[in-house]
């Protein structure tokens, strides 16, 4: 697509199921989203939808943050009413981490689908900066669901 053309941004929609009744997004945040994921250049959004370039701009980080926002929440619902829920106090050793979680597995009969490695890198990729190395360097809130999906939460507040 040339970086001036502006596809169909109602069937762009639809075909996404796009729900404004139901969706943390409003139309226009969806409609600036969409386009910009079809790689339209912010000028030519601003130019179809007859406003600056700074609004659009505006339009995009805040549809952005509600998306961001709104996976904090669904993560923050499934770590509260997940039946494995673990914490993991700030200093505890990584490599001691699946074990914590293995055995909280266990004794709530829910399978856990990683490896020890790779529960290792799920729990340090989602807790960014507050697993430096080996180290826990917050308190972290583990909780794996029922079908074994692992969620993180860093300590609240933080």
């Amino acid at each position: 697509m040339s970086d001036d053309a502006v596809p169909d941004v109602d069937d762009l929609l639809e075909r996404a199921g796009f729900d404004p009744e139901t969706s943390i997004l409003t139309r226009r945040q969806a409609e600036v989203l969409a386009l910009r994921e079809q790689g339209v250049r912010q000028s030519t959004i601003a130019e179809f939808l007859g406003t600056s370039r700074a609004n659009v701009s505006s339009i995009e980080a805040s549809a952005r943050n509600n998306v961001e926002k709104a996976r904090e929440t669904v993560t923050f619902v499934d770590t509260l009413t997940a039946p494995v829920r673990v914490e993991v106090p700030a200093e505890t050793d990584l490599y001691d981490v699946p074990k914590l979680i293995y055995d909280a597995c266990d004794d709530s009969g829910v399978k856990v689908s990683h490896t020890a490695p790779d529960l290792m890198k799920v729990i340090s990729d989602a807790a960014g900066d507050a697993v430096e190395g080996r180290e826990v360097k917050e308190q972290l809130f583990v909780g794996v669901t029922s079908d074994g999906r692992v969620r993180v939460r860093r300590h609240p507040g933080v």
